[in-house]
């Protein structure tokens, strides 16, 4: 199935999401990585936006200042806005979902266990983009429409308008798949079946 979703999502239309679906993002998208986390749950420090029902993509974007307008509204121009590997964020799904209420999370190479299962207890899921495609994404931004904890520029909360920002890959549900899993297990076999073959024990 493809999904037009529209942020904020409900409970519903983010269960509703299984493995291999297809999804485009229209509304707002917020942008977050390793320091904004690090500063939001390990420091204490707090964002005045509600990220309830949102959906949050690991970036740390290539911005430019620019003048105050109603196209740029921060005062920001999105250059190249590139998605970074989750995994290192692995730590962030669970809080992200718990005390801000964050649906979908995008990234490169997935999530482990744990956010698998923050996925099933609150209801969302992991969209996968391809790496590489920083340029073409830009596209999909329509405007930065406001930013937070910008003493961490780069890796400020972006608040991003977006137009057609997919299509995304539904790599984890809230039904405890993963494509990341099924890839690992069909691995393993192959290697087992392969030592098989060799001989080797």
């Amino acid at each position: 199935m493809h999904y037009e979703l529209r942020t904020p999502l409900s409970d519903e239309g983010a269960r509703k999401l299984r493995v291999n679906d297809t999804v485009t993002l229209n509304g707002a998208l917020y942008g977050i990585r390793d320091a904004t986390q690090i500063h939001m749950f390990d420091r204490g420090r707090k964002t005045r936006f509600d990220l309830r029902g949102h959906a949050v993509i690991h970036t740390a974007p290539n911005v430019k200042k620019v003048k105050r307008d109603e196209a740029n509204p921060t005062g920001y121009a999105p250059i190249c806005v590139g998605t970074t590997t989750s995994d290192r964020m692995e730590r962030f799904t669970r809080p992200l979902m718990r005390e801000y209420g964050v649906r979908l999370v995008i990234g490169k190479g997935g999530l482990r266990a744990d956010s698998s299962t923050a996925f099933q207890e609150f209801g969302g899921a992991y969209l996968a983009i391809i790496g590489g495609t920083a340029a073409l994404e830009t596209t999909w931004i329509e405007a930065i429409e406001d930013v937070d904890l910008d003493d961490l520029n780069p890796e400020s909360l972006w608040k991003f308008r977006v137009n057609g920002f997919g299509p995304l890959l539904v790599a984890m549900d809230s039904h405890g798949e993963s494509l990341y899993a099924r890839v690992k297990t069909a691995a393993q076999q192959k290697r087992a079946e392969a030592l098989k073959r060799l001989g080797v024990r």
